[in-house]
Protein backbone atom coordinates (compact mmCIF):
# COMPACT_ATOMS: atom_id res chain seq x y z
CA UNK A 1 0.00 0.00 0.00
CA UNK A 2 3.12 2.09 0.89
CA UNK A 3 4.89 1.44 -2.53
CA UNK A 4 1.29 2.51 -3.84
CA UNK A 5 1.31 5.92 -2.70
CA UNK A 6 4.73 6.89 -3.08
CA UNK A 7 4.36 5.61 -6.77
CA UNK A 8 1.19 8.16 -7.09
CA UNK A 9 3.16 11.38 -4.97
CA UNK A 10 5.68 11.01 -7.62
CA UNK A 11 3.87 11.33 -10.61
CA UNK A 12 1.74 13.94 -8.99
CA UNK A 13 5.08 15.67 -8.55
CA UNK A 14 6.67 15.12 -11.95
CA UNK A 15 3.48 16.67 -13.33
CA UNK A 16 3.06 19.78 -11.28
CA UNK A 17 6.90 20.24 -12.20
CA UNK A 18 6.26 19.97 -15.67
CA UNK A 19 3.56 22.48 -15.59
CA UNK A 20 5.76 24.76 -13.42
CA UNK A 21 8.54 24.80 -15.42
CA UNK A 22 6.50 25.45 -18.76
CA UNK A 23 4.95 28.06 -17.44
CA UNK A 24 8.03 29.77 -15.93
CA UNK A 25 9.62 29.53 -19.24
CA UNK A 26 6.90 31.45 -21.07
CA UNK A 27 7.02 34.16 -17.56
CA UNK A 28 10.91 34.09 -18.08
CA UNK A 29 10.73 35.18 -21.59
CA UNK A 30 8.19 37.76 -21.22
CA UNK A 31 10.82 39.22 -18.00
CA UNK A 32 14.10 39.05 -19.95
CA UNK A 33 12.34 40.64 -22.54
CA UNK A 34 11.14 43.77 -20.17
CA UNK A 35 14.55 43.77 -18.55
CA UNK A 36 16.43 43.54 -21.72
CA UNK A 37 14.18 46.89 -22.71
CA UNK A 38 14.89 48.02 -19.66
CA UNK A 39 18.65 48.21 -19.89
CA UNK A 40 18.38 50.15 -23.38
CA UNK A 41 16.62 52.58 -21.82
CA UNK A 42 18.98 52.69 -19.35
CA UNK A 43 22.04 52.83 -21.79
CA UNK A 44 19.82 55.73 -23.47
CA UNK A 45 19.67 57.65 -20.29
CA UNK A 46 23.66 56.95 -20.16
CA UNK A 47 24.30 58.36 -23.35
CA UNK A 48 21.91 61.24 -22.69
CA UNK A 49 23.57 62.31 -19.40
CA UNK A 50 26.53 61.92 -20.88
CA UNK A 51 25.95 63.88 -24.06
CA UNK A 52 24.32 66.88 -21.38
CA UNK A 53 27.53 66.60 -19.68
CA UNK A 54 29.34 67.10 -22.84
CA UNK A 55 27.07 70.06 -23.01
CA UNK A 56 27.72 71.69 -19.43
CA UNK A 57 31.75 71.88 -20.12
CA UNK A 58 31.14 72.99 -23.57
CA UNK A 59 29.10 75.76 -21.93
CA UNK A 60 31.53 76.13 -19.46
CA UNK A 61 34.10 76.34 -22.01
CA UNK A 62 32.36 79.06 -23.29
CA UNK A 63 31.64 80.95 -20.40
CA UNK A 64 35.46 80.72 -19.76
CA UNK A 65 36.11 82.40 -22.82
CA UNK A 66 33.42 84.99 -22.53
CA UNK A 67 34.43 85.67 -18.70
CA UNK A 68 38.43 85.64 -20.50
CA UNK A 69 37.36 88.61 -23.51
CA UNK A 70 35.42 90.53 -20.62
CA UNK A 71 38.50 90.83 -18.12
CA UNK A 72 40.73 92.06 -21.72
CA UNK A 73 37.65 94.65 -21.96
CA UNK A 74 37.54 95.54 -18.98
CA UNK A 75 41.59 96.42 -19.06
CA UNK A 76 40.80 98.11 -22.23
CA UNK A 77 38.22 100.43 -20.53
CA UNK A 78 40.85 101.20 -17.93
CA UNK A 79 43.30 102.04 -20.40
CA UNK A 80 40.62 104.20 -22.36
CA UNK A 81 40.01 105.94 -18.77
CA UNK A 82 43.14 106.47 -17.90
CA UNK A 83 43.95 107.69 -21.63
CA UNK A 84 41.17 109.91 -21.47
CA UNK A 85 42.18 111.20 -18.16
CA UNK A 86 45.63 111.95 -19.98
CA UNK A 87 43.91 113.68 -22.73
CA UNK A 88 41.86 115.81 -20.16
CA UNK A 89 44.97 116.85 -18.58
CA UNK A 90 46.41 117.48 -22.26
CA UNK A 91 43.35 119.22 -22.72
CA UNK A 92 43.74 121.34 -19.61
CA UNK A 93 47.21 122.36 -20.31
CA UNK A 94 46.17 123.72 -23.71
CA UNK A 95 43.53 125.71 -22.20
CA UNK A 96 46.19 126.93 -19.70
CA UNK A 97 48.64 127.85 -23.13
CA UNK A 98 46.13 129.28 -24.69
CA UNK A 99 45.32 131.74 -21.74
CA UNK A 100 49.36 132.09 -21.52
CA UNK A 101 48.62 133.17 -25.18
CA UNK A 102 46.48 135.56 -24.10
CA UNK A 103 47.91 137.46 -21.33
CA UNK A 104 50.98 137.13 -23.61
CA UNK A 105 48.87 138.77 -26.68
CA UNK A 106 48.53 141.80 -23.93
CA UNK A 107 51.90 142.00 -23.72
CA UNK A 108 52.71 141.53 -27.22
CA UNK A 109 50.41 144.23 -27.46
CA UNK A 110 52.51 146.05 -24.81
CA UNK A 111 55.78 145.50 -26.59
CA UNK A 112 54.53 146.20 -30.06
CA UNK A 113 53.07 149.78 -28.81
CA UNK A 114 56.48 150.36 -27.23
CA UNK A 115 58.32 149.29 -30.16
CA UNK A 116 56.18 151.65 -32.13
CA UNK A 117 56.49 154.80 -30.02
CA UNK A 118 60.04 154.43 -30.29
CA UNK A 119 60.06 154.00 -33.97
CA UNK A 120 58.60 157.42 -33.78
CA UNK A 121 61.11 158.48 -31.52
CA UNK A 122 64.01 157.32 -33.77
CA UNK A 123 62.13 158.24 -36.91
CA UNK A 124 62.09 162.07 -35.76
CA UNK A 125 65.70 161.70 -34.48
CA UNK A 126 66.74 160.63 -38.15
CA UNK A 127 64.39 163.05 -39.98
CA UNK A 128 66.40 166.04 -37.68
CA UNK A 129 69.52 164.86 -38.46
CA UNK A 130 68.55 164.62 -42.22
CA UNK A 131 67.58 168.24 -42.02
CA UNK A 132 70.58 169.51 -40.20
CA UNK A 133 72.90 167.46 -42.37
CA UNK A 134 74.66 164.32 -41.64
CA UNK A 135 77.67 166.02 -41.24
CA UNK A 136 76.38 167.54 -37.46
CA UNK A 137 79.30 166.55 -34.77
CA UNK A 138 78.51 166.52 -31.37
CA UNK A 139 82.30 167.72 -30.64
CA UNK A 140 81.17 171.00 -32.90
CA UNK A 141 78.90 171.49 -30.24
CA UNK A 142 81.09 171.33 -27.90
CA UNK A 143 83.54 173.52 -29.25
CA UNK A 144 81.29 176.03 -29.73
CA UNK A 145 80.59 176.77 -26.15
CA UNK A 146 81.53 180.61 -24.79
CA UNK A 147 82.58 179.23 -21.35
CA UNK A 148 83.53 176.75 -19.46
CA UNK A 149 80.53 176.10 -17.86
CA UNK A 150 78.68 176.61 -20.94
CA UNK A 151 80.91 173.75 -21.80
CA UNK A 152 80.02 171.64 -19.03
CA UNK A 153 76.48 172.50 -19.85
CA UNK A 154 76.89 171.22 -23.59
CA UNK A 155 78.73 168.21 -22.18
CA UNK A 156 76.07 167.44 -20.10
CA UNK A 157 73.63 168.05 -22.74
CA UNK A 158 74.89 165.96 -25.51
CA UNK A 159 76.17 163.11 -23.30
CA UNK A 160 72.17 162.77 -22.26
CA UNK A 161 71.25 162.88 -25.41
CA UNK A 162 73.85 159.89 -26.70
CA UNK A 163 72.71 158.00 -23.46
CA UNK A 164 69.05 158.45 -24.54
CA UNK A 165 69.82 157.37 -28.29
CA UNK A 166 71.95 154.15 -26.59
CA UNK A 167 69.36 153.59 -24.42
CA UNK A 168 66.31 153.58 -27.17
CA UNK A 169 68.18 151.24 -29.53
CA UNK A 170 68.78 148.59 -26.56
CA UNK A 171 65.22 148.82 -25.64
CA UNK A 172 63.86 148.35 -28.86
CA UNK A 173 66.42 145.86 -29.37
CA UNK A 174 65.57 143.82 -26.23
CA UNK A 175 61.83 144.62 -27.17
CA UNK A 176 61.75 143.12 -30.27
CA UNK A 177 63.59 139.81 -29.26
CA UNK A 178 61.95 138.99 -26.54
CA UNK A 179 58.72 139.45 -28.83
CA UNK A 180 60.15 136.97 -31.29
CA UNK A 181 61.08 134.79 -28.16
CA UNK A 182 57.97 134.72 -26.36
CA UNK A 183 56.05 133.54 -29.69
CA UNK A 184 58.47 131.15 -30.87
CA UNK A 185 58.02 129.56 -26.95
CA UNK A 186 53.89 129.38 -27.21
CA UNK A 187 54.17 128.50 -30.94
CA UNK A 188 56.34 125.58 -29.66
CA UNK A 189 54.37 124.95 -26.35
CA UNK A 190 51.16 124.89 -27.88
CA UNK A 191 52.27 122.55 -31.07
CA UNK A 192 53.50 120.40 -28.68
CA UNK A 193 50.45 119.96 -26.45
CA UNK A 194 48.37 119.47 -30.03
CA UNK A 195 50.61 116.58 -31.08
CA UNK A 196 50.24 115.09 -27.46
CA UNK A 197 46.06 115.29 -28.02
CA UNK A 198 46.47 114.07 -31.37
CA UNK A 199 48.35 110.79 -30.10
CA UNK A 200 46.25 110.40 -27.32
CA UNK A 201 43.19 110.48 -29.62
CA UNK A 202 44.43 107.95 -31.80
CA UNK A 203 45.50 105.55 -28.76
CA UNK A 204 41.83 106.24 -27.72
CA UNK A 205 40.16 105.14 -31.33
CA UNK A 206 42.59 101.93 -31.32
CA UNK A 207 41.21 100.95 -27.60
CA UNK A 208 37.59 101.64 -29.01
CA UNK A 209 37.99 99.47 -31.95
CA UNK A 210 40.12 96.62 -29.98
CA UNK A 211 37.19 96.91 -27.81
CA UNK A 212 34.09 96.92 -30.49
CA UNK A 213 36.24 93.38 -31.62
CA UNK A 214 35.90 91.59 -28.34
CA UNK A 215 32.43 92.85 -28.06
CA UNK A 216 31.78 91.45 -31.60
CA UNK A 217 34.00 87.97 -30.19
CA UNK A 218 31.73 87.81 -26.72
CA UNK A 219 28.08 88.28 -28.96
CA UNK A 220 29.65 85.41 -31.15
CA UNK A 221 30.53 82.57 -27.72
CA UNK A 222 26.73 84.36 -26.78
CA UNK A 223 25.30 83.23 -29.33
CA UNK A 224 27.14 79.62 -29.11
CA UNK A 225 26.40 79.16 -25.66
CA UNK A 226 22.70 79.99 -26.12
CA UNK A 227 23.16 77.67 -29.00
CA UNK A 228 24.46 74.88 -26.58
CA UNK A 229 21.86 75.61 -23.56
CA UNK A 230 19.14 74.69 -26.14
CA UNK A 231 20.63 71.45 -27.20
CA UNK A 232 21.18 70.84 -23.27
CA UNK A 233 17.23 71.86 -22.55
CA UNK A 234 16.04 69.20 -25.73
CA UNK A 235 18.25 66.55 -23.92
CA UNK A 236 16.95 67.25 -20.86
CA UNK A 237 13.59 66.46 -22.32
CA UNK A 238 14.70 63.51 -23.80
CA UNK A 239 16.20 62.48 -20.45
CA UNK A 240 12.84 62.97 -18.56
CA UNK A 241 10.92 61.20 -21.47
CA UNK A 242 13.50 58.29 -20.78
CA UNK A 243 13.05 58.48 -17.30
CA UNK A 244 9.32 58.33 -17.70
CA UNK A 245 9.69 54.98 -20.00
CA UNK A 246 11.70 53.96 -17.46
CA UNK A 247 9.25 54.01 -14.81
CA UNK A 248 6.88 52.55 -17.18
CA UNK A 249 9.24 49.70 -17.61
CA UNK A 250 9.44 49.42 -14.05
CA UNK A 251 6.27 48.50 -12.77
CA UNK A 252 5.78 46.08 -15.93
CA UNK A 253 8.97 44.54 -14.71
CA UNK A 254 7.39 44.61 -10.84
CA UNK A 255 4.22 43.62 -12.70
CA UNK A 256 5.82 40.38 -14.05
CA UNK A 257 7.87 39.67 -10.73
CA UNK A 258 4.34 39.43 -9.00
CA UNK A 259 3.77 36.67 -11.65
CA UNK A 260 7.07 35.25 -10.91
CA UNK A 261 6.22 35.36 -7.11
CA UNK A 262 2.88 33.26 -7.78
CA UNK A 263 5.04 30.69 -9.78
CA UNK A 264 7.41 30.39 -6.57
CA UNK A 265 4.49 30.88 -4.28
CA UNK A 266 2.65 27.10 -6.34
CA UNK A 267 6.00 26.16 -6.50
CA UNK A 268 6.56 26.20 -2.53
CA UNK A 269 3.30 24.75 -2.05
CA UNK A 270 4.23 22.09 -4.56
CA UNK A 271 7.33 21.60 -2.45
CA UNK A 272 5.53 21.14 0.63
CA UNK A 273 3.19 18.62 -0.82
CA UNK A 274 6.29 16.36 -2.01
CA UNK A 275 7.80 17.22 1.49
CA UNK A 276 4.68 15.93 3.09
CA UNK A 277 4.21 13.29 0.48
CA UNK A 278 7.81 11.88 0.86
CA UNK A 279 6.98 12.12 4.62
CA UNK A 280 3.97 9.80 4.02
CA UNK A 281 5.90 7.16 2.52
CA UNK A 282 9.30 7.59 4.37
CA UNK A 283 8.31 8.60 7.64
CA UNK A 284 10.94 11.16 8.99
CA UNK A 285 13.55 11.21 5.95
CA UNK A 286 13.06 14.81 5.50
CA UNK A 287 13.43 18.00 8.18
CA UNK A 288 9.96 20.36 8.60
CA UNK A 289 9.44 23.25 5.86
CA UNK A 290 9.45 25.82 8.01
CA UNK A 291 12.60 25.04 10.03
CA UNK A 292 16.20 26.82 8.66
CA UNK A 293 14.50 28.18 5.65
CA UNK A 294 17.76 30.27 4.63
CA UNK A 295 21.04 29.75 4.24
CA UNK A 296 24.38 31.82 4.13
CA UNK A 297 24.89 32.65 0.45
CA UNK A 298 28.72 31.94 0.03
CA UNK A 299 31.64 31.88 2.51
CA UNK A 300 33.22 35.20 3.04
CA UNK A 301 33.91 37.43 5.54
CA UNK A 302 31.86 40.10 6.65
CA UNK A 303 33.07 43.11 5.21
CA UNK A 304 29.88 45.36 5.29
CA UNK A 305 26.45 46.08 6.95
CA UNK A 306 23.43 47.40 5.87
CA UNK A 307 22.43 50.81 6.88
CA UNK A 308 24.10 54.23 5.63
CA UNK A 309 27.48 54.88 5.29
CA UNK A 310 30.14 56.91 2.95
CA UNK A 311 29.88 55.27 -0.25
CA UNK A 312 33.77 53.89 -1.14
CA UNK A 313 33.29 55.24 -4.94
CA UNK A 314 30.91 58.43 -4.83
CA UNK A 315 32.22 59.22 -1.80
CA UNK A 316 28.54 60.26 -0.85
CA UNK A 317 26.55 59.35 2.15
CA UNK A 318 24.37 56.65 0.99
CA UNK A 319 21.91 53.49 2.12
CA UNK A 320 24.04 50.80 2.11
CA UNK A 321 20.85 48.15 1.34
CA UNK A 322 22.25 45.05 1.73
CA UNK A 323 25.24 42.61 3.18
CA UNK A 324 29.01 42.47 2.17
CA UNK A 325 31.01 39.05 2.51
CA UNK A 326 34.62 39.54 1.06
CA UNK A 327 35.58 36.33 -0.85
CA UNK A 328 38.31 35.50 -3.54
CA UNK A 329 36.50 35.93 -7.16
CA UNK A 330 35.13 32.40 -8.00
CA UNK A 331 33.90 31.91 -4.76
CA UNK A 332 30.57 29.44 -5.00
CA UNK A 333 27.28 31.79 -4.39
CA UNK A 334 24.32 29.56 -3.57
CA UNK A 335 20.14 30.56 -3.53
CA UNK A 336 19.91 31.64 -0.11
CA UNK A 337 16.44 29.83 -0.15
CA UNK A 338 13.78 27.84 -1.97
CA UNK A 339 12.39 30.23 -5.30
CA UNK A 340 12.22 31.18 -8.92
CA UNK A 341 15.03 33.27 -10.68
CA UNK A 342 13.15 36.43 -11.58
CA UNK A 343 16.23 37.96 -13.02
CA UNK A 344 19.71 36.74 -14.22
CA UNK A 345 22.31 39.50 -16.39
CA UNK A 346 24.12 42.72 -15.77
CA UNK A 347 22.67 45.83 -14.13
CA UNK A 348 23.91 49.23 -13.73
CA UNK A 349 25.77 49.53 -10.49
CA UNK A 350 25.20 46.11 -9.64
CA UNK A 351 27.22 44.65 -12.23
CA UNK A 352 26.16 40.62 -13.16
CA UNK A 353 23.29 40.11 -10.42
CA UNK A 354 20.71 37.67 -9.91
CA UNK A 355 17.31 37.94 -8.57
CA UNK A 356 15.59 35.56 -6.85
CA UNK A 357 12.06 35.46 -5.41
CA UNK A 358 10.64 33.59 -2.88
CA UNK A 359 7.63 32.54 -1.04
CA UNK A 360 7.51 31.30 2.66
CA UNK A 361 5.30 30.70 4.64
CA UNK A 362 2.52 32.98 3.02
CA UNK A 363 4.93 35.74 2.20
CA UNK A 364 7.52 37.01 -0.76
CA UNK A 365 10.72 37.50 -0.72
CA UNK A 366 13.43 38.52 -3.06
CA UNK A 367 16.98 37.94 -2.70
CA UNK A 368 19.24 39.95 -4.62
CA UNK A 369 23.34 38.76 -5.55
CA UNK A 370 25.53 41.38 -7.03
CA UNK A 371 28.79 42.02 -8.42
CA UNK A 372 28.96 38.29 -9.54
CA UNK A 373 31.77 36.83 -12.11
CA UNK A 374 29.56 34.19 -13.20
CA UNK A 375 26.27 33.85 -13.93
CA UNK A 376 25.29 29.97 -13.51
CA UNK A 377 21.17 30.42 -13.66
CA UNK A 378 18.41 31.81 -16.04
CA UNK A 379 15.64 33.88 -15.49
CA UNK A 380 12.52 31.89 -14.67
CA UNK A 381 14.55 28.58 -13.36
CA UNK A 382 13.02 27.20 -10.22
CA UNK A 383 15.92 26.36 -7.54
CA UNK A 384 16.59 25.46 -4.33
CA UNK A 385 17.85 26.53 -1.07
CA UNK A 386 22.16 25.60 -1.47
CA UNK A 387 21.71 25.20 -5.39
CA UNK A 388 24.96 26.57 -6.79
CA UNK A 389 23.86 30.07 -9.06
CA UNK A 390 26.61 31.57 -9.85
CA UNK A 391 30.53 33.10 -8.36
CA UNK A 392 31.51 35.99 -6.35
CA UNK A 393 33.14 39.01 -8.49
CA UNK A 394 33.86 42.18 -8.67
CA UNK A 395 31.91 43.60 -11.74
CA UNK A 396 29.80 46.57 -11.58
CA UNK A 397 30.23 49.84 -9.13
CA UNK A 398 33.18 47.82 -6.87
CA UNK A 399 35.74 48.30 -5.20
CA UNK A 400 37.23 44.65 -4.55
CA UNK A 401 35.82 41.10 -5.06
CA UNK A 402 32.45 40.64 -2.94
CA UNK A 403 29.21 39.57 -2.74
CA UNK A 404 26.66 42.24 -2.34
CA UNK A 405 24.13 40.60 -0.66
CA UNK A 406 19.88 42.08 -0.35
CA UNK A 407 16.82 40.92 0.79
CA UNK A 408 13.47 42.32 0.12
CA UNK A 409 9.97 41.98 2.03
CA UNK A 410 7.95 41.32 -1.30
CA UNK A 411 8.97 42.60 -4.75
CA UNK A 412 12.39 44.46 -6.07
CA UNK A 413 12.36 48.17 -6.70
CA UNK A 414 14.77 50.50 -7.73
CA UNK A 415 14.40 52.94 -4.85
CA UNK A 416 14.50 49.98 -2.50
CA UNK A 417 12.18 51.02 0.68
CA UNK A 418 11.46 47.00 0.82
CA UNK A 419 15.20 46.06 1.30
CA UNK A 420 15.60 44.61 4.93
CA UNK A 421 18.72 44.08 7.08
CA UNK A 422 19.73 40.31 5.82
CA UNK A 423 21.26 39.81 9.23
CA UNK A 424 17.34 39.51 10.51
CA UNK A 425 17.09 36.17 8.15
CA UNK A 426 20.54 34.84 7.49
CA UNK A 427 23.55 34.15 9.74
CA UNK A 428 27.14 34.88 8.20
Amino acid sequence: MNKRRWIMASFVIVLLMASVVGESGALASTLSDLKKEQKQNQQKKQNLKTSMENKDNAIKATKNEIQKFLNQISALNKEIEETNANINRVIDKINKTNEEIEALKESIADLEKRIAERDVVLRERVRAMQVKGSDVSYIDVLLGANSFADFIDRFSAVTTLMDADRDIMRKQQEDIEQLEAEKKLVEKKLKELEESKAKLDKLKANLKARKQEKGKVIDQLEAEQERLSEEKNQLEEELHEAIEVDAQLEKKVIAEQKRIAEIARKEAERKRKEQEAAAAAKPGSLPHVSNGFWTKPANGRYSSSFGWRMHPIYHTKRQHRGADLAAPIGTPVVAAGDGVVSYAGQMGGYGNVIMITHSTNGSIFTTVYAHLSKIGVSSGQVVDKGTYIGAVGNTGASTGPHLHFEMHIGNWTASGPSAVNPLRYVSF
